[in-house]
């Protein structure tokens, strides 16, 4: 639901290990382990968990804060902006079908809802369509006028064409939900299904990602177990679990497991989802500059980040109640680092990199 921002690169991921090693009292510590500690006990967000599949074998880490709730082992939780690449994957079916064609202009799918007809498919996926990011105009700063509000997608698109372009499409980048709450309508559109029927027709049903889906409107119920998602409102920590998460949608409103994501981000980068000529379109990326992190380029809903050990493809998601990163590193090792706090508090979404940078590098 949020910008990757989050992500560091490699030389600061480096600075961070080296100046959190140095702490006596977390020294001879597993090197994951530590590193979710250091998000539990200096940044004090309420637990943590990695989970690490390597070659067939399953790892899970965690690590516990201040409210003395763990992390039930593989429990359930919102994946925010991971959202945007169980979405892009669908588009590029879609595409592999011949059913879109990624630079055609989005009016030929969706006539009438863009003003500017010339925005593509691909700058929808790829954060270069110039469109308004509507979620800076919801009240993030009082998550509780937003726990039962809902949205249609119809509803969020009207809320961004409030505001004028930020540039001409295709000529710069900026990180906007908008696009990926269009490219959810015109999945729906083109296949005459909702979004959430067809990341389960397509992906989650033949994955067997049994604890992964798309909530619909009304739907505020995390399924148990589940971690506790929390927020900080008046200074003090309140459960966030529960709300009508359609205010992110297509952009960010996925349910899922960390077990899950893993498998999910190894069959993508495996091969197993999209046709090789629609992966490479997925991993053609443009500079994201925006994010003011060296090295760090977008693709087509999948980010390539630098870590210490390589490349790790990706994406970050944040939505209240949680934040995480989820990918696969150089080597294939997948990895998913969460927390139960969003917004996160102090340095925490730069200890997540560095965390996720041990996990995946170690």
């Amino acid at each position: 639901m949020r910008k990757s921002s989050r992500i560091v690169a490699a030389g600061t991921l480096v600075a961070l290990m080296a100046a959190t090693t140095a702490a006596p009292a977390l020294a001879a510590v597993d090197p994951v382990q530590h590193d979710l500690d250091v998000l539990t006990t200096q940044d004090g967000v309420p637990a943590a968990e990695a989970v690490i599949q390597d070659h067939g074998r399953t790892r899970v880490v965690r690590s516990n804060g201040t409210t003395g709730q763990q992390f039930p082992r593989n429990g359930s939780f919102r994946a925010g902006s991971v959202t945007k690449t169980f979405v892009a994957t669908v588009v590029l079916q879609l595409v592999g079908e011949g059913r879109v064609k990624l630079d055609a202009p989005v009016e030929r799918y969706l006539p009438g809802l863009l003003p500017d007809r010339r925005i593509t498919v691909r700058q929808l996926l790829q954060h270069t369509s110039g469109l308004y990011d509507y979620l800076r105009d919801l009240a993030l700063d009082d998550p509780e006028s937003l726990r039962h509000r809902g949205a249609s997608p119809e509803e969020l698109v009207a809320l961004a064409l409030r505001h004028p372009a930020l540039f001409e499409p295709g000529t710069g980048w900026s990180y906007s939900n908008t696009n990926y709450i269009v490219a959810g309508m015109i999945v729906s559109q083109v296949t005459g299904h909702p979004l959430s029927a067809e990341i389960a027709r397509r992906i989650t049903g033949p994955l067997g990602l049994r604890d992964t889906y798309l909530p619909r409107r009304g739907d505020e119920k995390l399924p148990s177990p589940h971690a506790v998602g929390y927020t900080a409102i008046g200074g003090k920590l309140v459960d966030f679990s529960d709300f009508d998460a359609t205010i992110a949608g297509a952009s960010g409103g996925l349910v899922s497991t960390p077990v899950d994501l893993d498998r999910f981000y190894g069959a993508l980068l495996g091969g197993r989802l999209l046709r090789p000529a629609q992966l490479a379109e997925m991993q053609r990326t443009a500079p994201a500059d925006e994010l003011g992190i060296p090295g760090a380029r977008y693709g087509l809903g999948l980010g390539s980040i630098p870590m210490s050990c390589g490349l790790f493809w990706g994406h970050e998601g944040g939505i209240i109640g949680f934040t995480n990163l989820a990918g696969v590193g150089p080597d294939g090792r997948r990895v998913t680092v969460v927390f139960n706090q969003d917004p996160a508090p102090g340095e925490a979404n730069r200890h997540l990199l560095a965390a996720t940078d041990t996990a995946v590098c170690s």
